[in-house]
């Protein structure tokens, strides 16, 4: 089992907006998590279950991905910038709508870019990018909810094998396990929305109706703070 990451001892949580989150479902959710751990199934779960809209991140239309997977210090400029600004000009997109007339679900996490950035760029190009990414933070909407999903590393191995996408099959297991490494250090750290994070290496919540109400369960009960599942939905604690 993988080790649950913990936000930082003591860190309150943080709401913020001016809405009461202890009574109100949230209206912008995001699922966050390593490569292969399934965001985009639980997106479309919850947009279902909550007839919401969809925001996903643009992976197969990134012309240097595969290119990446085979030779990633080549390729990791091109590759995380075309990331970055795919996910700004979809995140502007969004604030300019109506958050507030329907629910909306998001596959990722805008400032978690930072973390592929610090596993993959040099010096000079973590600069660069460090710039530029300091413009768009900003100017991006907080979601109300964040839901981290967590898996054992030969789990999501056997998830991307399973799932067949050309530009994934050269993807390096050490690598993999640098992003997992990273997004626990990104997320014990993190308090500034509420948290869910849900450990998924024995879940089938695609498969598995039962797993899929307790997920559905727990994000309906979520309000503030940080809580944990364990694989098999029991609540554990709120931080």
């Amino acid at each position: 089992m993988p080790k649950i990451c913990r936000p930082a001892s003591g860190a309150p949580p943080f709401d913020h907006r001016e809405r009461d989150m202890t009574t109100e479902r949230p209206r912008y959710i995001v699922v966050e998590g390593p490569i292969g751990v399934g965001k985009t199934s639980l997106v479309g779960i919850l947009a279902k279950a909550l007839k919401a809209r969809t925001v996903l991140e643009i992976v197969e239309q990134n012309p240097f991905l595969a290119s990446f997977y085979a030779d990633r210090q080549k390729f990791a400029f091109q590759t995380q910038l075309f990331f970055l600004l795919s996910r700004f000009k979809q995140q502007q997109e969004l604030f300019q709508q109506d958050l507030f007339a329907q629910v909306t679900v998001c596959d990722y996490l805008f400032a978690k870019d930072r973390i592929f950035a610090s596993l993959t760029l040099d010096a000079n190009e973590l600069g660069l990018y460090g710039r530029v990414f300091d413009l768009m933070g900003p100017r991006v909407v907080k979601p109300d909810l964040v839901i981290y999903l967590q898996a054992r590393l030969d789990v999501l191995l056997s998830r991307i094998k399973k799932r067949g996408r050309d530009f994934e099959r050269k993807i390096d297991p050490e690598y993999l396990s640098q992003v997992c490494r990273a997004y626990n250090d990104y997320f014990f750290h993190y308090n500034e929305t509420p948290l869910l994070v849900i450990n998924t290496s024995d879940i089938d919540f695609v498969g598995n109706q039962d797993h899929q109400k307790t997920v559905l369960s727990a994000v309906w009960k979520m309000r503030r703070g940080t809580q944990y599942i364990n694989p098999y939905g029991s609540r554990a604690e709120t931080a």
